[in-house]
């Protein structure tokens, strides 16, 4: 008994060429081919190739020639039948068993098949004829005599009585296993399913119609398109409308367009764009792309740029990010103002539409754009909402690696959108005038950090000048000093200043208690001689500047502490933390805080 033409093909589809023969030929690719030495004849020059795109091997030096489970049969001495059952297994596919049920399933396909194929064709011829009404809708949408007649393009009139054409040939029984007609409970009549519409025949990926799209040509209020039901021998999720031709034409890329209607995949077909294929309105499955990732390893996804196709677009994106790999991609080509590739090719001509495809955008980039759009960057509750999103989304992604690369970029993208990276940015371009003056400070010993400079500063102050201090006194008390000993000397001094102790008795208790520090601050700032040059006024603006500054590092720090505990556990309580503090970093930058503070 022969095997099933089509269970033959689905494992001819799941398995490359190069997958099979590479397990026992070493192999290097070569453009789109790959070479490798003679399994057949012995050799130093490699003269033996395969091609996954046309799914066969060839061996120059030899002449042997054939498909995977030739090579099966010719290197491994297999009989056609262990073959089979290898690569099915290699498919992960189920052994066909040739029993009743499979040689009668395979009896139903070839009626099935013949219905469909007489229907082609007579409906086809219904609408050569030029003064016919659907004829005259596709010259009007722009679709020539030559495409009608490659696409096998008819139509069904409103009152058909084809089923009694084809109860002639087949069982009713048959007939409706197809799909085509449905049985009317009001008068008991038999429907054409498509009446009223252009039908586009579906093949499969070796060239059998196996279902119909269905285009209504008036204004009518049901839907504009149907497919064909769910039978025995379609189901939607696993076909793509025109691979069968796409496949097959010489290709210059590795890509292929993917559009939403069959409008527009003979639209652009004809325009001299072969590689186009159309998900036929459904949602992108998983087989769908991984079956036109046999044939084109980056497909571009170019919807309608209208409000569904955008949110439909999305939807593929995201149900897609998962499967990508290295040399599995996808890309996004988004049209706007409602127009469809149809549309944009009439209007700016299929050069521009070939230009427009190049602009396409990656997955990942894709899905960036997307949410971005409609992210309030001031909002800390919607930017960690983004930010949850885009982390849910990359775990989903399957190869580890690339989801780790994946990830990192997005998170370095999202840390862009915090007020804390114009901030760097402007902070290079000096939008906080420091006074010159000040400037001198930075050149402290090496024993200080900046942030000590600082503190040490306005220790510095409240010993030497407690009158400035006294007003403003109780905005210091909860300034955090970088260490206990000069947060406890600052504790000390403002407890004085504020009870107005600050005598020469208490000045001297307090320097018995830190002789060391206070010795070291008044050796080590700076600030002792810009003081005497300034007036109160200006003490009091240079106190000002001092706290600014501090109040930036020790923010700065607190910040690339969060961020990089975030880098390694992504803690979302760190998170949280470091928002609040983005927040209260864009009030120190707007110098509100600070100047309720000071002035």
């Amino acid at each position: 008994m022969k095997y099933p033409k089509n269970y033959l093909e689905e494992i001819k589809l799941r398995l490359k060429v190069s997958h099979v023969v590479g397990k026992t030929v070493k192999l290097k690719r070569r453009g789109k081919e790959f070479i490798g030495l003679s399994p057949f004849t012995t050799e130093k020059t490699p003269s033996f190739t395969v091609s996954d795109e046309k799914g066969f091997y060839h061996c120059f030096s030899s002449g042997e020639h054939g498909n995977i489970f030739d090579f099966l049969m010719k290197t491994q001495s297999f009989k056609f039948g262990e073959a089979v059952k290898q690569l099915a297994s290699q498919a992960g596919m189920q052994p066909f068993k040739f029993t009743s049920f499979d040689i009668e399933k395979e009896k139903r396909y070839e009626v099935y098949k013949n219905i469909l194929k007489d229907y082609t064709e007579h409906h086809h011829k219904l609408i050569l004829p030029k003064d016919s009404e659907g004829h005259k809708y596709l010259i009007k949408r722009g679709i020539n005599q030559e495409a009608i007649s490659e696409f096998k393009v008819g139509f069904v009139p409103k009152n058909s009585d084809y089923f009694n054409i084809l109860s002639k040939k087949f069982s009713e029984e048959e007939i409706l296993q197809t799909g085509l007609f449905y049985k009317s409970e009001k008068n008991n009549r038999f429907i054409n399913r498509f009446h009223s519409r252009i039908i586009f025949p579906i093949k499969n990926i070796i060239g059998d119609t196996i279902a119909f799209g269905g285009r209504i040509i008036d204004n009518s209020k049901i839907a504009k398109y149907i497919n064909s039901p769910e039978t025995e021998f379609y189901k939607k999720g696993r076909h793509v409308f025109n691979l069968e031709k796409a496949k097959s034409f010489p290709k210059k890329s590795e890509e292929v367009i993917i559009v939403e209607g069959y409008m527009d995949v003979i639209s652009v077909y004809s325009s001299g764009i072969k590689n186009v294929v159309s998900n036929s309105g459904i949602a992108l499955t998983e087989n769908q792309i991984n079956t036109i990732w046999k044939f084109f390893s980056y497909p571009i996804v170019c919807l309608d740029g209208d409000v569904s196709g955008q949110k439909a677009a999305l939807r593929i994106a995201e149900n897609l990010l998962p499967l990508i790999k290295e040399n599995n991609k996808i890309g996004f080509a988004s049209l706007t103002g409602g127009m469809d590739p149809d549309d944009f090719i009439k209007e700016k001509g299929v050069n521009n539409f070939q230009k427009f495809i190049k602009t396409n955008l990656s997955i990942e980039e894709f899905i960036w754009k997307i949410y971005l759009n409609e992210l309030d960057r001031s909002d800390p509750f919607a930017v960690s909402k983004f930010e949850k999103k885009f982390k849910y989304l990359c775990q989903s992604i399957k190869d580890e690696t690339l989801k780790k690369h994946i990830l990192e970029h997005y998170l370095e993208k999202i840390r862009n959108l915090t007020p804390l990276q114009i901030f760097n940015k402007t902070k290079k371009r000096n939008n906080f005038k420091v006074l010159s003056e000040t400037k001198k400070m930075v050149k402290a010993r090496d024993h200080l950090s900046k942030e000590e400079i600082k503190e040490y500063s306005i220790l510095y102050i409240m010993l030497n000048y407690p009158k400035i201090i006294l007003p403003r006194s109780a905005i210091f008390n909860d300034l955090e000093f970088s260490s206990k000993s000069l947060n406890d000397l600052k504790t000390a001094l403002i407890k004085l200043i504020a009870d107005d102790k600050f005598n020469d008795k208490n000045i001297e208790i307090t320097k018995v208690k830190y002789p060391r520090l206070i010795q070291d601050i008044n050796q080590n700032s700076f600030i002792k001689s810009i003081f005497l040059k300034k007036d109160e006024g200006q003490q009091i603006d240079l106190l000002n500047e001092i706290l600014k500054e501090l109040n930036e590092i020790k923010f700065s720090k607190r910040i690339d502490e969060l961020e990089n505990k975030l880098m390694k556990d992504f803690d979302e309580k760190s998170y949280s933390d470091l928002m609040e503090l983005i927040i209260e970093l864009k009030y120190l930058i707007s110098q509100i805080f600070l100047k309720k503070m000071i002035i």
